[in-house]
């Protein structure tokens, strides 16, 4: 088993993956002439303005479900194990990665809003459904959807259990398998409420918990301030080799940074695609916008967040990959109870990189709080997220399937999702993440062509959202306007709109007749 992912992880994140990635995220970032950079004030402008429906959801909730799958395990341990073997130097490629990936974020959330579709009372999109509409190719989007079924049911939620258990059995030692069992029936409780629940829940979790961890780390740079020409000169150095100790692994920092990176942001993924195109907005690259908006939430600002905590305090190793797992390049300052010299390093090295490093740094700011906090913080934020896997694989399934057939699908993922977050919390980690990794370049792989294939209509949105804003109107999207095929359900609610302002027109027309005449 473990010889199988090992050898599909190899196929999936080879050197041609990564900085094809990169490359991607780059045109993108020239095509829409860097939005990023251009729009980020309206990016949290629209972040608060759209407003929810009985069929869609709010731009702030589709936010929240989206950062939910973002912000998890990703920004803890995911962080903390770019930096144990990639350096510091990591920190820096996950900025890239995150300043690019806004613009790739942009162009999948936008296609989400473009060619969604209403199911059932209730908005579905996401890359199966611009994949059939946008490249006209059924085969193509089938095999996304069970791509993501696969990775969204069986490949990933292990991570995000994985870490719960084992962060809690460290702070409070309670067996994975408790742990397990208290995440299977808080997560069946919220998922059978449907998108709704799930937004509504998402959207008070996340920004609370995000804001609690950001304060810490704020808290901790400002215990170390005299470390902040140290740490970002550090982070700079050795992302681009010119670090003496960090120096020959400039390779490790590059793909480590972009793997956790993407693994933390998801953007290429289709992920966050999916909770945008259920959002009620007027013009899909509103959209598109808020959802750009979200990787810089969760790279710049929580991922961040662990690495400064970690790298202010010194609190990390770095195993050198090429020399062997009992080679280290740096040993951090760990220490359990009074040791030291040799018996200090020998403990320091047992540290396994991952959430322990973050749980130590805060711990050597303020002790006997570490552990506890990091492992609430990982609960909160990998339980969002397990809970936007279901939302995303429940999308899915309403994709493949219709009528009868889909509410018997969504059944079995709602089993399928409670019987692998409970499996992952009593799985080894290393296997754990080796899956997660699996199921994440499966869909960055098919989601990637398929956006470089259908990329013109997001392209075509931004520059019409930009027009009707330099005319001082509040954009409304027409696709036939726009010579945008496909977008049946623009095209069905523009069709209402007009003929219920007709009717409105002929009924004021008549009232100011019948007036007249009296």
């Amino acid at each position: 088993m473990e010889k199988l992912v090992s050898l599909l992880n190899d196929f999936f994140w080879g050197p041609w993956f990564i900085y094809g990635i990169l490359i991607v995220g780059i045109f993108f970032s020239i095509l829409t002439r860097l939005l990023q950079v251009r729009h980020i004030k309206e990016m949290f402008r629209l972040m608060f303005k759209g407003e929810k429906s009985d069929k869609g959801i709010s731009s702030f909730q589709a936010m929240s479900i989206a950062l939910s799958g973002r912000v998890g395990t990703g920004n803890i341990a995911g962080t903390a194990t770019a930096i144990g073997f990639g350096g510091p130097g990591a920190v820096f490629w996950m900025w890239t990665i995150a300043f690019i990936g806004a613009a790739t974020a942009y162009v999948e959330s936008t296609l989400a809003q473009i060619y969604k579709e209403e199911k059932e009372t209730e908005y579905r999109g996401g890359p199966a459904f611009y994949i059939e509409k946008g490249m006209g190719q059924k085969w193509f989007a089938v095999v996304f959807a069970i791509a993501a079924l696969l990775a969204m049911l069986i490949l990933m939620p292990g991570v995000q259990s994985n870490a719960i258990a084992g962060a809690v059995d460290n702070a409070f030692g309670i067996e994975p398998w408790i742990t397990g069992a208290i995440i299977a029936v808080l997560l069946g409780v919220i998922i059978i409420g449907g998108v709704k629940s799930i937004a509504n829940a998402a959207q008070v979790i996340v920004p609370f918990m995000a804001g609690a961890y950001i304060l810490m780390a704020i808290v901790i740079i400002a215990m170390n301030i005299s470390e902040v020409p140290n740490v970002f000169g550090l982070i700079f150095s050795s992302a681009f080799g010119a670090q003496e100790i960090f120096g020959g692994i400039i390779g490790s920092a590059i793909a480590w940074g972009v793997k956790r990176g993407i693994y933390s942001n998801e953007a290429g993924q289709g992920t966050g695609a999916h909770p945008a195109a259920a959002a009620e907005v007027s013009h899909p690259a509103k959209q598109g916008l808020v959802q750009a908006a979200s990787v810089y939430i969760d790279t710049l600002l929580v991922c961040s967040a662990t690495a400064f905590m970690i790298l202010f305090t010194g609190m990390y190793n770095v195993h050198d990959e090429k020399a062997g797992d009992d080679t280290f390049l740096h040993v951090g300052e760990f220490s359990s109870g009074e040791i030291s010299g040799e018996e200090q390093i020998t403990f320091a090295k047992g540290i396994e990189a991952g959430a322990a490093y973050t749980q130590y740094a805060v711990d050597s700011a303020l002790p006997g709080f570490g552990a506890p906090f990091v492992a609430i913080a990982l609960f909160f934020f990998a339980f969002t997220t397990i809970m936007a896997y279901y939302y995303i694989a429940e999308t899915n399934v309403a994709y493949l399937f219709s009528g009868k057939a889909e509410k018997i699908g969504i059944w079995i993922a709602k089993i399928a999702i409670i019987v692998m977050a409970f499996y992952g919390t009593v799985r080894t980690s290393n296997l754990a993440w080796a899956m997660g990794d699996v199921g994440l370049g499966l869909m960055v792989w098919i989601n990637v062509i398929a956006i470089l294939i259908i990329m013109k209509p997001a392209i075509v949105a931004l520059k019409d959202y930009e027009a009707q804003k330099k005319e001082g109107k509040d954009p409304i999207f027409d696709p036939i306007k726009l010579g945008i095929k496909g977008a049946d359900f623009w095209e069905q609610r523009n069709k209402e709109k007009n003929t219920i302002s007709a009717m409105n027109s002929e009924s004021q027309e008549r009232t100011y007749a019948d007036s007249n005449k009296n």
